[in-house]
């Protein structure tokens, strides 16, 4: 029989919780602030869930990924703790995501409790780790299914590239609801001008990243290969 229960969708915008949002989706929005996330978390039922699958843009450690790649995670890791992320894709399904020039790799993905921002940061969390990206999430979500018996996947699309350093201006004008306040982003702009172009390299990331993440939405509408996380 099919199970009737959705999947647990854990995002950190609401611009990727739109994307998510759907029949058997059940979506969380952290508003990029992993507290919040856990918090959240703590009054989920994990009997009314049949799964768990991080999912959104992240941050990129490894120098050849672009804004837009696309990383499937083979374990996410935190510290010392380490979870599998268990999505078997067979070629058909990887050929579905990587259309529109997509890339798609297989790896590991780091979290972190702040956003990961500067070169020098990113370089040195690439040499510790390994992993080819880092986000807020992905950690809290693996560690919530591991802890309950869940199967655990995750997929996140380099928004802001290791190259590339993510202006403080951008990171601050996250509001609680996940949503961005383009009006905080205004004032900042009027105040220092010279933050402009490195806004708008951000925000063509940004758009580049929401729009493979779009064309990725069939990994979870194909989630029958999850596997239970372990540490």
């Amino acid at each position: 029989m099919v199970d009737p229960r959705p999947v647990l969708i854990v995002t950190g915008l609401v611009q990727e919780a739109r994307i998510a949002a759907g029949p058997g989706m059940a979506v969380v929005c952290s508003a990029s602030d992993p507290q919040q996330l856990r918090a959240l978390l703590t009054v989920l039922d994990p009997a009314t869930i049949r799964g768990v699958i991080s999912f959104g843009v992240a941050g990129g450690l490894d120098p050849s990924l672009k804004s837009g790649d696309v990383v499937v995670a083979t374990e996410v890791m935190a510290g010392d703790a380490r979870w599998l992320a268990g999505l078997s894709l067979n070629e058909q399904q990887i050929a579905g995501i990587a259309l529109g020039r997509r890339r798609v790799v297989r790896g590991s993905l780091v979290g972190a409790e702040e956003v990961v921002a500067g070169l020098s940061f990113k370089a040195a969390l690439r040499s510790e780790t390994g992993a080819a990206a880092v986000d807020m999430e992905s950690h809290i979500a693996a560690a919530y299914a591991a802890e309950n018996g869940l199967p655990f996947a995750a997929l996140r699309v380099i928004s802001d590239p290791a190259t590339r350093a993510l202006p403080a201006l951008a990171r601050n004008a996250i509001k609680p609801n996940g949503d961005i306040d383009l009006r905080k982003i205004m004032r900042g702009i009027a105040r220092n001008p010279r933050t402009l172009r490195a806004l708008v390299s951000t925000g063509i990331d940004f758009n580049r990243a929401l729009k493979s993440l779009r064309g990725c939405r069939s990994f979870l509408l194909g989630n029958e290969g999850l596997v239970p996380a372990e540490i």
